[in-house]
């Protein structure tokens, strides 16, 4: 277990000069939809003592060198679910409040879609766009809206279920894929699933050939918690991450290496097993692994270094952004910031030796889905910073980082009280949003 101490922390921060109820309501029961956990569910957390490890390999991104750290009170949210758990090191929740100095344009693109959850742009730059309740449509940069994609397998759209993730893939100029995430309905329940397909262009566009080419198991009567989103890495490799599906049968899976429940997984395009996954030599671990110990990962994306980072949301409190590492546990459900929506509580540490912190953690909860890191010009003084949609939080969040750690924290869009499910960058800089609901907004950002 690699630790580091509060003195290196406090270092690293100071030097290196770097209709639809809410997918986490902070406080509020759970609801048919994007729900958290209920309160009826046990706990099977374990008596944790020391702390577990903290994030590591500081890199100088987010604030220029020159500038000074961010100081002051946090961004208002109300006190905290589980205010008797200390962060385990300084600023992990809770950082400076900081304020874009530019001034910020919103563009309504298109609307007029039925709880839209993810965002993909095609070379020519029209995007596709997922529908939760099993549509994918093809939009122009103007707004204009093709009929939807035929040809898409069937989807368990109850609750939280339903079409969800979209990428273009690697090599789509030449063979046409792309993949997308499903909850895939099965005898005994159902469970996520990746596929891909040729997409077929044209006024009436189809999807072609389609193959599935991952399936979470084990099958689950569940509509919660499934996770979704897909990362393609610039060596060819494709991470997908999952959730534990609430309910207690899956929630004491998630740090079980065999189930699939819970965790971060990492295929080839094809779906077959990258040779350098960490579970291959376990002959019981599932070898599409990566990480262990998750809730529900609905936000991903890769950094300037190409690594990848997550958030995934808590209980009531504990949304966490977490940098998974090959062969790590993220200690869900030993270890944690929150508690259960009755108020019970699930941890009796927030940390646990050889269990990872979390880079930084809300709690009140965001609500997070969808997930970039910015790289574009359009906005040079956001180049670095971590954009996460908020559902329950009605928010674009935007994170400043020196270090690989949250220096500052920022609430973008609150005055239009729209749950915010998606966040991509587009080909020329500008952020792009899908709203939450059933008449969703597609959202352009860019500089006044």
């Amino acid at each position: 277990m690699r630790t580091l101490s509060m003195t290196f922390l406090i270092a690293a921060l100071l030097s290196g000069c770097n209709d639809q109820p809410p997918d986490n309501t902070g406080g509020t029961p759970p609801t048919p939809e994007d729900a958290g956990t209920t309160p009826q569910e046990p706990t099977d957390a374990g008596t944790t003592t020391d702390a577990g490890t903290t994030p590591q390999e500081p890199t100088d991104a987010g604030v220029p060198p020159e500038e000074p750290l961010p100081s002051g009170p946090p961004v208002p949210t109300g006190p905290a679910n589980v205010p008797e758990f200390d962060p385990a090191f300084p600023q992990q929740t809770r950082a400076p409040e900081v304020k874009s100095k530019t001034a910020v344009q919103v563009t309504e693109v298109a609307a007029g879609f039925k709880n839209p959850w993810a965002i993909a742009f095609l070379p020519d730059r029209r995007m596709l766009v997922t529908e939760k309740p099993g549509a994918l449509y093809i939009v122009t940069p103007q707004g204009e809206k093709s009929a939807a994609v035929a040809g898409l397998p069937r989807v368990d759209a109850r609750n939280q279920g339903g079409l969800l993730d979209v990428e273009v893939g690697p090599d789509y100029a030449q063979s046409g894929l792309i993949y997308w995430t499903y909850y895939e309905p099965r005898e005994g329940g159902n469970g996520l699933a990746v596929a891909r397909a040729k997409l077929v262009d044209g006024e009436k566009p189809r999807v072609e050939n389609v193959q599935v080419i991952f399936r979470m198991f084990p099958t689950l009567e569940s509509t919660l918690h499934a996770g979704g989103r897909l990362v393609f890495t610039p060596d060819n490799k494709l991470f997908v991450t999952l959730g534990e599906r609430s309910i207690l049968e899956g929630r004491k899976q998630a740090q079980d290496v065999k189930s699939h429940f819970g965790k971060v997984v990492r295929i080839n395009p094809d779906g077959s097993v990258p040779q350098d996954n960490p579970y291959l030599s376990n002959k019981e671990a599932k070898p599409e692994i990566w990480s262990v110990g998750h809730r529900n990962i609905l936000s991903a994306a890769l950094d300037s270094q190409k690594r990848l980072w997550i958030v995934e949301m808590g209980p009531k409190g504990g949304d966490e952004l977490n940098r998974p590492e090959a062969g790590k546990d993220y200690g869900w459900p030993t270890i944690g910031y929150g508690e259960e929506y009755s108020g019970d509580p699930i941890h009796q540490s927030p940390q646990a030796p050889g269990m990872e912190q979390p880079v930084y953690y809300w709690d009140p909860v965001i609500a997070p889905s969808g997930m970039t890191i910015y790289s574009g010009d359009l906005f040079p003084e956001w180049k670095n910073n971590v954009f996460i949609g908020g559902l329950a939080s009605q928010a674009l969040v935007r994170l400043m980082m020196r270090n690989d750690l949250v220096v500052g924290e920022e609430r973008l869009l609150t005055e239009r009280k729209e749950r915010i499910r998606e966040v991509v960058q587009g080909p020329e800089g500008a952020l792009y949003l899908l709203t939450d609901d059933t008449n969703g907004k597609l959202l352009k950002l860019t500089p006044r």
